[in-house]
């Protein structure tokens, strides 16, 4: 993930030539990964997998936390690291230092790395409030920085040379996840397949010398032993996350380039199906490379144009950043909620993203953008969780979701000074037989039109524009 804040509408077929090709060395650009194209999704055979899919499905709503070592410099997680990349994620860094001393630097910031206000309990609250049905943490990125207390490697939140290994809650995985879980709120671990502060991915002594890029800094088809030293890392630390830290309904793999076909072969799937023994029906998004291990897929800050025909989840930053940035602007819960139903209505879940900050707390922005969401979501969630697609979609500012025989039309307001008026053309043609508003249970009167349903809406339209009016249409 990146620091790239657009958040892009597009149609999925625009990138089907680009994620279909898995020989291309790129896969993502400035650290954002694109998503793979329908026609490479693989349907799971599996029932209980097939089962949780359609629980992933109705969730809708997951949070996102990119948090680290680096949430101290309020730059771009890892990026910077690749010297590959350094045209881009080294420009916040604006101190005279060269790039051996920045990564010497950087790599260094878990011995001041200290998080003593950080309180599970209260982002498991903040979360539940948010009306968030599933956390997706970073347990660890791409600078190998690892959030649990990892038997496989010192660079660590509960290694020595980290103040915070004596910290209250140092094993952050284990109280984070448990603290969710309290509240009913869903695990998915995010995990880099990449690891670039392991010997065995970025060795030195290599061709390639001190000049690092995201992919490992050797070849792996001419050094299979060194490869396999990091395929035996690798899924040790993810089995040891799938058995010391509860139940998992998702492992969300990053790090698309580290695939077979471009010769970076970790065997996931041997270690997913081996997982799965002990941790049935859990979810697999090894994304962009799709397949039988992308159970879905992940566009990334943006949102496809059209539906897809296959689960997925859009992961969008709540600021500009995925990690933490000082002094971040952050979305409004109106931008929120208005991004949430667009997605929805594409028959996908929005993972929003919040960076906390370097002492363990989250942004009190972000958190006031997180909970007038959730207030939102109190009222008017029934027709958001556990609904599916329903044509037409969406048509101009209107937006239609269905849960079973009922269908729900969201008439959506960019602005609290947008025009609300007292009639509203809903394009719906299926039959209808009784129109009523989900905030207040009251009945509107209706007229059957060749174009759709025109709705009077009952009640004063008020002095400024809500974040939506939503109508139940029943048949």
């Amino acid at each position: 993930m990146s620091d790239q804040a657009e958040i892009r509408t597009e149609h999925p077929e625009g990138v089907q030539e680009e994620v279909t090709q898995d020989a291309a060395p790129e896969v993502v650009n400035q650290g954002v990964h694109n998503y793979s194209a329908e026609d490479e999704y693989v349907w799971p055979t599996d029932p209980q997998v097939r089962e949780k899919l359609e629980w992933f499905q109705d969730q809708k709503l997951a949070l996102m936390m990119h948090w680290g070592p680096y949430s101290q410099l309020g730059l771009v997680e890892s990026w910077a690291l690749s010297d590959d990349d350094a045209d881009w994620a080294r420009r916040g860094v604006d101190w005279e230092v060269s790039g051996e001393e920045f990564k010497k630097q950087y790599f260094d910031l878990n011995k001041t790395f200290n998080p003593i206000r950080f309180e599970p309990e209260k982002w498991a609250e903040i979360a539940s409030e948010a009306g968030v049905k599933y956390l997706i943490f970073t347990t660890k990125h791409h600078d190998g920085f690892c959030m649990w207390d990892t038997a496989y490697s010192d660079y660590k939140i509960t290694g020595e040379d980290c103040p915070y290994h004596t910290g209250k809650y140092s094993d952050i995985c284990a109280h984070l996840f448990e603290a969710f879980r309290k509240k009913g709120i869903g695990i998915a671990a995010y995990f880099s397949k990449a690891d670039w502060h392991i010997d065995s991915y970025w060795a030195k002594g290599y061709p390639r010398g001190d000049y690092m890029w995201r992919g490992p800094s050797y070849d792996p088809a001419e050094d299979p032993e060194m490869w396999e030293r990091f395929v035996t890392f690798t899924q040790n630390q993810i089995k040891e996350l799938a058995t010391r830290y509860g139940k998992l309904d998702i492992m969300w793999f990053d790090a698309g380039w580290v695939r077979k076909a471009q010769g970076q072969d970790i065997r996931l799937g041997e270690v997913i199906d081996q997982i799965r023994t002990w941790q049935p029906g859990m979810l697999c998004a090894d994304r962009t490379v799709g397949g039988a291990y992308e159970n879905y897929v992940t566009p990334e800050q943006c949102v496809p144009e059209k539906p897809l025909s296959v689960p997925w989840e859009s992961c969008i930053t709540l600021g500009t950043s995925f990690s933490y940035a000082y002094d971040d602007d952050y979305k409004s819960p109106r931008e929120v909620i208005l991004l949430l139903t667009d997605i929805v209505a594409k028959g996908g879940n929005l993972a929003i993203n919040v960076g906390p900050q370097p002492d363990g707390r989250l942004p009190k922005k972000a958190i006031k953008s997180l909970k007038g969401m959730g207030e939102w979501l109190k009222v008017y969630g029934e027709a958001i969780y556990g609904t599916r697609v329903c044509a037409p979609f969406k048509k101009d500012n209107i937006a239609f979701t269905r849960k079973g025989e009922t269908v729900y039309a969201l008439e959506l307001f960019e602005s609290e000074d947008a025009f609300v008026p007292g009639q509203v053309l809903l394009p719906y043609t299926g039959t209808v037989k009784k129109v009523t508003m989900v905030d207040t249970g009251r009945e509107a009167a209706f007229e059957v039109t060749s174009e759709g349903i025109l709705v009077t809406v009952p009640g004063d339209t008020g002095e400024k524009a809500p974040i939506a009016r939503v109508y139940r249409l029943e048949k």
